[in-house]
C-alpha cells in the first residue's frame, strides 16, 4: 500500500527532473546531430554510433540545460517565461539539480567515449563547458553579444553526430554549424525583442534592452541575410543538390519576409510569429539536406 501511494510523488519528482533537461531544445539539438551522422555517410549510418551518439548527445545537453536552470533560477523566478520551472517554484533543490547534471552528464560522456569515439567525446565535453560555463555563467550576464559568441555553442550538434560516424571534423560539417550559427542571433533576438521588458527586469543586457527596439529589428534582418547566405554555400562547394537549393531559397525567402516586416512594421505578435517560423525554418532546412542526400538530383 506505501509503495501505491509513493508513486504519483515519484511520478511527479521524475517529470519535474525531466523538464529542467529543457526537453524541447534538446529535441532540436538531437535533431540536428542525427542529421549530421547521416549527411557523414553516403549510405546508412551504423546502428551501435547511431544509438550511442544520439543518447549520449542528449544526456549531455541535457546536463547542460540542467545546470543554465541552476546557474538563472533567481532570473528564471523574474521572467513569466520561465518562473515555473522546477528550480524557481521550490520543486527541487540546487544539490538535487547539481547531482542529476552529474549524473546523466557523466553517463553520457562515458557512452561517447566507449562506444562512440574519443573525438565526440570531447568535442561534446567542450561544447558542454561552452554552453553552461561560457554562455550561462561569463556571456550572458556581462554583453548584448551573448547570442552571437555563445551560439558557437549551439552550433555544435551536427559537428558532433558528423564527428561521431566519420572520427573527424570536415569543412562540411564546419558549413552545418556555420548554418546554426547564423541561425541563432535572428531566432533569439526575435524572441528577446518581445520579452524584453521580463529580461530588463532580470537585469540581462540582451540587445533590445541595451540598444533598443529599432536597432534589434535591423540586426534580425542583418543576420537573416546572412543566414540565408550562408545557407547557399553547401549548394555552392557541390555538398548538396538542387532540392536542397530549392528548398533553402523557399525557407530562407520567407524568413527574410518575416525579418523585413519586423524592423519596417514591428509588433510583439509579429516578433513572436518569427520566433516561431525560426524554429520550423532549422527543422525544415536540416530535413531538406537529409531528402537531398538520399535523393540526388
Amino acid at each position: 500500500m506505501s509503495t501505491a501511494l509513493t508513486l504519483p510523488g515519484l511520478g511527479s519528482r521524475l517529470q519535474q527532473f525531466y523538464r529542467l533537461t529543457k526537453p524541447r531544445v534538446v529535441a532540436l539539438i538531437v535533431f540536428t546531430a542525427v542529421i549530421g551522422m547521416f549527411l557523414a555517410t553516403p549510405g546508412w549510418v551504423p546502428l551501435q554510433p547511431l544509438l550511442a551518439a544520439t543518447v549520449g548527445i542528449a544526456l549531455v545537453a541535457g546536463a547542460a540545460a540542467v545546470i543554465n536552470c541552476l546557474v538563472e533560477q533567481k532570473l528564471d523566478a523574474l521572467m513569466a517565461r520561465t518562473r515555473a520551472r522546477p528550480l524557481p517554484m521550490g520543486q527541487l533543490t540546487s544539490v538535487q539539480a547539481l547531482m542529476f547534471a552529474g549524473l546523466i552528464g557523466g553517463l553520457g560522456l562515458w557512452m561517447l567515449h566507449a562506444l562512440v569515439n574519443p573525438l565526440t567525446m570531447w568535442l561534446t565535453f567542450a561544447t558542454f563547458v561552452g554552453y553552461a560555463v561560457i554562455y550561462t555563467v561569463l556571456l550572458k550576464p556581462a554583453t548584448p553579444q551573448n547570442i552571437v559568441i555563445g551560439g558557437a555553442s549551439g552550433a555544435m550538434p551536427p559537428v558532433l553526430g558528423w564527428a561521431a560516424v566519420t572520427g573527424e571534423v570536415s569543412h562540411e560539417a564546419l558549413l552545418l554549424f556555420l548554418i546554426i550559427f547564423a541561425w541563432t542571433p535572428p531566432h533569439f533576438w526575435a524572441l528577446a525583442l518581445y520579452r524584453k521588458h521580463e529580461y530588463a527586469k532580470a537585469g540581462l543586457p540582451m540587445l533590445p534592452v541595451t540598444h533598443g527596439d529599432k536597432f534589434t529589428q535591423l540586426h534580425v534582418f542583418l543576420y537573416t541575410i546572412i543566414l540565408v547566405a550562408v545557407t547557399l554555400m553547401p549548394f555552392a562547394v557541390q555538398m548538396c543538390g538542387f532540392i536542397y537549393l530549392v528548398g533553402a531559397v523557399a525557407l530562407g525567402g520567407l524568413f527574410l519576409w518575416y525579418a523585413w516586416l519586423l524592423y519596417v512594421e514591428y509588433s510583439d505578435a509579429l516578433a513572436r510569429k518569427t520566433f516561431r517560423y525560426s524554429i520550423v525554418y532549422l527543422t525544415a532546412l536540416f530535413a531538406v539536406l537529409l531528402v537531398d542526400h538520399y535523393v540526388p538530383w
